[in-house]
């Protein structure tokens, strides 16, 4: 089943955020995942958000994307993303 990363992002430093944007996007290929969105927060429509952009990206399983999480690969950018930026990620799964 379908699952997708989903991160809620508030950037700290644009430039080191656009350049781990650029390493995420380079571990996708090994895990079949493909970037779904990358947007900007425009207005709070209902609840709360303290996120300035989010980004969404679409893996073939759950199992997928808990093996790119997990990849040395991608651990290997978690200090430069929490350096660039504040972060909150969740995983979705589509029911069958």
């Amino acid at each position: 089943m379908t699952a997708f990363f989903v991160a809620t992002v508030t950037i700290k430093d644009p430039a080191k955020f656009q350049d781990y944007a650029q390493q995420a996007g380079a571990t996708f290929a090994a895990y079949q995942a493909e970037p779904v969105l990358r947007g900007k927060l425009e207005k709070v429509l209902a609840g709360e958000a303290d996120n300035q952009t989010v980004g969404i990206v679409k893996f073939p399983d759950y199992d997928a994307l808990t093996a790119w999480y997990s990849s040395d690969a991608y651990q290997a950018i978690i200090p430069l993303r929490d350096a660039a930026a504040d972060v909150t990620i969740t995983a979705y799964s589509v029911p069958e």
